[in-house]
């Protein structure tokens, strides 16, 4: 049995790598009428039971039947979130080929999102992928086709578009979205984001610039933990907690909460099929292989707005979050327009979204954050990571997805894969 389980892995590695085309599951939403009875219960398996994969269990409509980690501690945690016996993997694509599995939620650290959710969109699986998408551009690039070419729904785990008081800025996405809609404060705009205006960069995610080879614990697959990665000798900051802080594997702070910062943003500026063409840092040099802090990171889109991200305590305490020609909005959707509320009820509310990823699923309506606006927020996080590690002002072009004249910035939006891995 062993035998035939490498044997099956071989095969799934050998498919991903000659990016065959042809379907070996047959997902339940393509079969008999072309839609899942909305009365069936949809399944779900988790790959990745750490902290953040664990959190994320109890969403209503769902039952989880499969867990899978390269950490049999994790994998022994992950058994236990429910009270019944469910499959464990050890492998991710066992879990991706287990035809009792609708929707695969990626919970792992970000060098491994691609490559995971191409391999489940093939699958015919839907992708309930937590944040960033992706670690480099050219994997959201793919991740995007790959979901649209098999037909997949996707969810990117951040909401605060369309739910929820966006952190410490006190106010719901929504009404910002109808008064930037409406007009009323001018264009362009110029979004601040920092920890004056409500929103914390978690610096604390830096990574140590010498680590001292470790044994690794007999508990932990290091190598398929590492995956794509650069192979780099086992020491315990780099795994679980800590690889945030770490470039092989994720952007420190940026990386972390980029997308939930500046998602909401991408959302009511409408700049959801776009990206900025300019990205600005005043940065210290970045060491090649631990992230490092900044001061600031300034987008520039072609229409003048810019988006401007303050690090740590840097930034006026008194930037408004949105300013414009004609007025600016502060913390609890305070405006300095005159009149401004009775203005505004003039105005049209914002498009409806659908905002539950399991009618998503059932209805193959795209879900609110989907693959292709996720992959811009996702975008403008890679290109502020870009900028940092060169150190100096990057131009880009939002079609052609590529940084102009600039090789060294262009060999990170595709970075090589450590063999035999290939998205």
């Amino acid at each position: 049995m062993e035998e035939k389980n490498k044997m099956n892995r071989r095969k799934f590695l050998r498919r991903s790598v000659m990016g065959a085309a042809a379907l070996t599951i047959v997902p339940r939403h393509v079969l008999g009428n072309g839609y899942l009875a909305p009365s069936d219960q949809l399944t779900k398996g988790i790959i990745g039971t750490g902290s953040m994969g664990r959190g994320h269990v109890n969403y209503a409509g769902t039952r989880l039947v499969a867990v899978c980690d390269v950490d049999t501690k994790h994998l022994e945690m992950g058994k236990a979130l429910v009270n019944e016996t469910i499959a464990a993997y050890e492998d991710f694509r066992d879990l991706i080929m287990d035809k009792n599995v609708d929707i695969v939620h990626i919970a792992t650290p970000p060098h491994w999102h691609g490559i995971m959710s191409v391999e489940a969109a093939k699958a015919g699986k839907d992708i309930w992928c937590e944040k960033p998408m992706t670690r480099t551009i050219g994997e959201g690039k793919r991740v995007m086709e790959a979901v649209k070419q098999y037909g997949s729904m996707f969810r990117l785990n951040t909401w605060f578009r369309f739910d929820d008081s966006f952190y410490g800025l006190g106010t719901p996405v929504r009404p910002l979205k109808k008064l930037v809609q409406s007009g009323l404060l001018g264009w362009p705009l110029k979004v601040t984001i920092s920890k004056h205006t409500g929103f914390d960069w978690k610096f604390y995610w830096v990574g140590k610039e010498y680590l001292e080879p470790q044994p690794v614990p007999k508990e932990l697959n290091y190598d398929m933990w590492l995956g794509p990665a650069p192979y780099k000798p086992y020491n315990a900051h780099r795994v679980h907690a800590n690889f945030r802080g770490y470039w092989d594997y994720d952007g420190g702070g940026l990386g972390d909460m980029g997308q939930h910062y500046i998602d909401p943003v991408q959302y009511f500026l409408g700049k959801d099929n776009t990206s900025p063409v300019k990205v600005e840092v005043d940065a210290p040099q970045q060491h090649p292989e631990a992230v490092g802090t900044w001061r600031s990171i300034t987008y520039t889109y072609e229409d003048g707005c810019q988006i401007v991200l303050w690090g740590g305590d840097y930034g006026d305490p008194n930037t408004p979050y949105i300013s414009g020609p004609n007025g600016n909005v502060y913390k609890n959707f305070v405006c300095d327009i005159p009149n401004w509320e009775k203005k505004l009820a003039d105005f049209p509310e914002p498009e409806p979204q659908v905002t539950d990823f399991i009618e998503s699923v059932k209805t193959r309506k795209p879900f609110a954050l989907n693959e292709r606006y996720g992959f811009r927020s996702a975008t403008i996080v890679n290109m502020g990571l870009a900028a940092l590690r060169l150190n100096r002002t990057l131009n880009f072009d939002p079609e052609k997805l590529e940084f102009i004249n600039d090789e060294a910035a262009n060999r990170l939006v595709d970075q090589p894969m450590r063999s035999p891995w290939n998205i």
